[in-house]
């Protein structure tokens, strides 16, 4: 009875002005909504790059909704769902990130008989879950959101399900995404349990008035952390990625690695720095653990790697690390680097798996690292790009990843975490010795079996863009920072 008067509630305090708030969401929701239908009924062979092109087209469509839907704070639907500067910057990387997904996949959809239809609709529909994450102001649409993009996600990872690894990746995500959801929930409701509220306002205001909570408050909170630990591939949640990432079709695992890391890191955020922002005294020394253990894990695992796919599975854990190191600052300056961090991770991951896309032998997609092997002598442009994304990756000036990676460092100093700070910096270094390996093998090793000449055009339009971004960041990084210091400071007020 209690769910269904909240939800009575919610419903009877919609308005019209609400649905302009919400316009972005439903805008999406409705044209996927179209895309459903119409895929059922769709001529094929002809309607495929139709579908592919007009998710690309409402997904920026959805992007102009947001930037133009920026203003002040927002709350509706009875306080659950909130729109301000912070969402509106994290769902334009997402839309960004999504849309940039579908330009890579369009190639292999169409070749490898991937089902461009499914694939298009789960993915915008994930996405209209992620929109949702970073716009949840309660526990309970906070929930809902994560396992509306979940489910999408877990039907993605086995996309490919007459091939062994992608229906084994795919039962392996949903196996420990239900424990890790299992958990969160628990977490949910010892803190509902507890206070007696779900809101994130609620709770804010709670904790700000008795400043001392219960032990099963803080439990609560622990286990809403390891449930968002495992949404970002943090230690010691992390033992999905690698094997999900390796055996999920390359663009799937290129969508794993950027879209659903963005919306999981905001919610991270804001559900640390509003609800729980009282508290910081308990999570952030968790989050400092989990931060150090996430970067010394992705440093060092990687090394042993000889599947590129591997590799940069435990290259976005490291990622993960550094950016935990944001929110564990707590203030405004660690959300910003962690949203600069993102937006300039969209492009370096995106780049370096459109390059895995044209790595083709025989017809076949190859993935070891041994088949970069002279690829300096035989295709010297592509390995140029590809050492351009790894050498961003480890951080090297004036790439972008090292402004990623300087305003993580900065804002943990600047909020007295100088030895967190040294250990980022220092297992930065070692992850550079995996990334110049990768260069190294292209360079120096005898070639083997050259790749076939196979470059689609779309494929190099987003390997271009990401190369464009990541290379000439620097001379233009102000509207980004600005942009970003804007979003933190309104997550914070």
């Amino acid at each position: 009875m209690t769910a269904v008067a909240t939800i009575t509630s919610m419903l009877g305090d919609i308005r019209l002005s609400h649905f302009s708030v919400l316009r972005p969401e439903l805008y999406l929701c409705g044209w996927s909504l179209f895309l459903l239908i119409y895929g059922v009924y769709r001529i094929r062979r002809h309607s495929d790059n139709f579908l592919i092109f007009s998710g690309i087209l409402v997904l920026m469509i959805t992007a102009l909704l947001v930037t133009g839907s920026y203003g002040p704070r927002i709350i509706v639907m009875n306080g659950m769902f909130i729109a301000d500067r912070f969402s509106s910057m994290v769902k334009c990387m997402l839309m960004v990130a999504s849309s940039m997904v579908l330009l890579l996949a369009s190639s292999w959809l169409r070749e490898e008989n991937g089902r461009p239809f499914e694939f298009v609709i789960l993915l915008l529909f994930s996405t209209l879950g992620m929109m949702f994450m970073v716009s949840a102001n309660d526990l309970l649409t906070m929930y809902m959101s994560l396992e509306m993009s979940s489910l999408g996600l877990y039907v993605l990872a086995a996309f490919m399900r007459d091939h062994a690894k992608s229906s084994e990746a795919g039962l392996k995500y949903f196996v420990l995404g239900a424990l890790s959801s299992g958990m969160m929930l628990f977490g949910m409701s010892l803190v509902y349990g507890f206070t007696g509220t779900t809101s994130f306002d609620g709770l804010a205001k709670l904790f700000a008035l008795h400043g001392m909570v219960s032990k099963g408050v803080i439990v609560g909170m622990i286990l809403v952390i390891v449930g968002l630990c495992f949404k970002i591939s943090a230690v010691p949640f992390h033992m999905w990625t690698p094997d999900v990432y390796e055996g999920a079709p390359t663009p799937v695992t290129a969508f794993f690695a950027t879209a659903p890391k963005i919306a999981a890191l905001a919610l991270f955020a804001r559900v640390m720095l509003q609800p729980f922002g009282e508290l910081v005294g308990q999570w952030a020394q968790i989050l400092v653990f989990v931060s150090i253990a996430t970067m010394v894990v992705g440093s060092l695992a990687a090394i042993m790697q000889t599947n590129i796919k591997r590799l940069l599975a435990y290259s976005s854990i490291g990622h993960a690390g550094f950016m935990l190191v944001g929110i564990a600052s707590g203030s405004s300056a660690g959300v910003q680097a962690v949203l600069v961090y993102l937006a300039l991770y969209i492009f370096m991951s995106l780049g370096m798996f459109g390059c895995v896309l044209m790595m083709r032998r025989d017809g076949h997609y190859v993935e070891n690292l041994k088949d970069l092997a002279g690829l300096g002598r035989t295709q010297p442009l592509m390995a140029m790009v590809i050492s351009l994304f790894m050498f961003s990756m480890a951080g090297i000036p004036p790439l972008a990843g090292f402004f990623g990676k300087m305003y993580i460092v900065i804002a943990a100093i600047s909020a007295g975490l100088t030895w967190l700070a040294v250990i980022a910096v220092l297992m930065s270094v070692i992850s550079g010795y995996y990334y110049i390996k990768v260069v190294k093998i292209m360079y120096f090793d005898e070639p083997s079996h050259p790749f076939d000449h196979y470059s689609p055009y779309l494929v190099r339009t987003g390997i271009g863009i990401s190369a464009f971004v990541t290379l000439l960041f620097f001379l233009y990084p102000s509207p980004l920072i600005l942009e970003a210091k804007a979003a933190a400071e309104a997550l914070l007020q």
